[in-house]
C-alpha cells in the first residue's frame, strides 16, 4: 500500500498513523483492504486519472472509525484538515478531501459539476462491495456485524433492516454511469436478500 500513498515518499509518520488506524482491532471491513478497493474502483471509475482529493479522500474518510459514536466523518474530515496541510497539499485540496469525506456520511452525490463528479467516483468506489458477487458480499456484511458486536441481535436487526431499505428505496444506489451498469441489479439483489434474512 505504501507505493500507493498520494504523497509518495513524504508523510512517513502520517501515513504510519493512518496504517495504524485502520488495523485497529475493532475493524473487521473497514481496513486497509477496503482503502485499496475503493482506490482500485476509483481508478477505474476515472480511467486511471482519479484526483488527488479522491485519492486522499479514499485514504481518509475511515480513518477514524468508532462504531459507538456517530460522528466518524467529521472527524475525519477534521483529520484531514489537521494533517494534510504539514505535507505541502494545497488549501483548496484539502478542502475538497474534507468535503468529499462529509459526502460519505449520507452517500446522496448530486453529480452537477466536476466538483461533485468527484463526489460520485468516491462515494460509488466506498459503495462497489455492495454489488459484488453474493459471498463477498456476504463476507461484508458479517465482517460489519462483527464491528457492531457490542448491539444486541434485535436492535442491530432494526438498524441494519432500515440502512438496507434506505438504500433499496433510491431510484439508484450508484451515481456513476459504469456502476450503475454494472453493479446496480447486483447491489439490490444482495442488499434485498440480506433484508430477507434479518426478517
Amino acid at each position: 500500500m505504501r507505493d500507493r500513498w498520494p504523497a509518495g515518499l513524504a508523510g512517513d509518520a502520517l501515513y504510519e498513523d493512518v496504517v495504524a488506524r485502520y488495523a485497529e482491532p475493532h475493524r473487521r471491513y473497514h481496513t486497509l483492504r477496503h482503502v485499496a478497493h475503493v482506490l482500485d474502483t476509483a481508478d477505474a471509475l476515472s480511467g486511471g486519472t482519479a484526483t488527488e482529493a479522491v485519492r486522499w479522500a479514499a485514504w481518509l474518510h475511515d480513518v477514524v472509525y468508532d462504531t459507538r459514536a456517530a460522528d466518524n466523518e467529521e472527524r475525519s474530515a477534521d483529520y484531514a484538515r489537521e494533517r494534510l496541510p504539514a505535507l505541502g497539499v494545497a488549501s483548496e485540496v484539502v478542502e475538497d478531501v474534507a468535503r468529499l469525506v462529509l459526502a460519505t456520511k449520507t452517500h446522496d452525490p448530486a453529480p452537477d459539476s466536476d466538483r461533485d463528479a468527484a463526489v460520485a467516483i468516491l462515494l460509488d468506489a466506498d459503495l462497489a462491495v455492495l454489488g459484488a458477487d453474493p459471498q463477498t458480499y456476504a463476507r461484508y456484511a458479517a465482517a460489519v456485524r462483527e464491528e457492531y458486536d457490542w448491539v444486541p441481535d434485535d436492535l442491530w436487526k432494526a438498524g441494519r433492516k432500515a440502512v438496507l431499505a434506505s438504500f433499496l428505496d433510491k431510484p439508484s444506489i450508484f451515481a456513476t454511469p459504469a456502476m450503475r451498469a454494472r453493479a446496480e441489479a447486483a447491489a439490490r439483489a444482495n442488499l434485498a436478500a440480506e433484508l430477507a434474512s434479518l426478517a
